[in-house]
């Protein structure tokens, strides 16, 4: 360390003439400590003091080496330290939070405080897990429940609104098919009056009504409901004539009150030239025919059928997919 000279000359060596013991340990300590006393700082303010008010005998501004080198703006380093000076508190705000700072809770204190918060959390998932585990016993225990609800709605729907309908035989081709699975609106003829051309569901006039036991006839009203099967005694056939009309087949032509009718769903292979009639069909009922009419038992064979028969009127094809449309 190069000691500057003193300006008092106490320890100034001149033509070789010591002014002072250099080589005396009490000379040369408090020489020593008079030089750091003029350089080391008593208070902290000092060092502020000191970054405030640089040396007069520095000409150059040593931050505009530094704008130079980094960049940094100057004046904002100037107003920052003016801040310090002026506020000693802001520079302990603006300081970064001290991590191994003493935050005053003991080692046990923080430990208990670790375990509370674990504790929580495994409350937390439990309570989840109970709750979803509810949630899952809650639905198993209430599908019956469900699935009654659900067999309710079908037969009550099918007793009163709609049904479905699966065709057995090929008497009423090309218009519908073995398989093919109708719609039928039972509150047709409820609110209306049956017209010629309507396709109609009723029951068989060849086949008894037979009930059987009360286990049979509920199965076969939910299996009827769900559309998995169809009554046995049901037919499906189009209306050709009304209560009132007279109705003949000549060479296969069909006419009404002596006025041929125009039968466009009926194919040429299933052109039937058999004669029939006349007949008149009485009060309350309809004349019904097959459009296979080489291959179907209709009203030729068992004549007439009561209105109040009918089901209900087939309005859409609901299955296959590809033969979905109205009736």
């Amino acid at each position: 360390m190069t000691i500057p000279p003193d300006s008092s000359g106490r320890y100034e060596v001149q033509g070789g003439d010591e002014t002072a013991d250099t080589s005396s340990p009490a000379s040369s300590e408090e020489m020593i400590s008079d030089v750091w006393a003029q350089y080391e700082p008593t208070e902290p303010s000092d060092y502020l003091a000191q970054a405030a008010s640089p040396d007069e005998e520095d000409e150059a501004d040593p931050l505009a080496d530094l704008d130079a080198e980094t960049g940094v703006d100057s004046d904002a380093q100037a107003d920052a330290g003016t801040a310090v000076e002026g506020d000693t508190d802001a520079v302990a705000h603006s300081l970064p939070a001290d991590p191994f700072a003493d935050t005053g809770a003991s080692a046990a204190g923080r430990r208990e405080g670790d375990a509370e918060e674990s504790i929580e959390v495994l409350r937390t998932r439990s309570e989840e897990s109970e709750r979803k585990k509810a949630s899952r016993r809650s639905f198993w225990k209430e599908l019956p429940i469900l699935i009654l609800v659900a067999l309710v709605v079908a037969i009550l729907i099918k007793t009163f609104l709609v049904q479905v309908f699966s065709i057995p035989s090929g008497s009423m081709e090309p218009t519908l098919r073995p398989g093919d699975r109708v719609m039928v609106n039972k509150l047709a003829y409820r609110f209306g009056e049956p017209a010629r051309g309507d396709l109609v569901v009723f029951q068989n006039p060849l086949v008894p009504s037979d009930d059987g036991s009360i286990v049979g006839s509920v199965v076969r009203h939910v299996a009827e409901s769900l559309g998995i099967s169809s009554p046995d005694d049901a037919l499906i056939k189009r209306i050709v004539a009304l209560e009132g009309e007279t109705l003949e087949v000549v060479d296969g032509d069909l006419f009404v009150d002596g006025v041929q009718i125009d039968e466009p769903y009926i194919a040429d292979e299933n052109w039937d030239n058999t004669d029939f009639g006349p007949i008149t069909v009485p009060a309350d009922h309809v004349f019904v025919m097959g459009d296979n009419r080489r291959n179907s038992k209709d009203g030729r064979v068992f004549g007439p059928v009561a209105e109040n028969t009918i089901v209900g009127r087939a309005f859409v094809i609901v299955w296959p997919r590809s033969r979905w449309g109205g009736l």
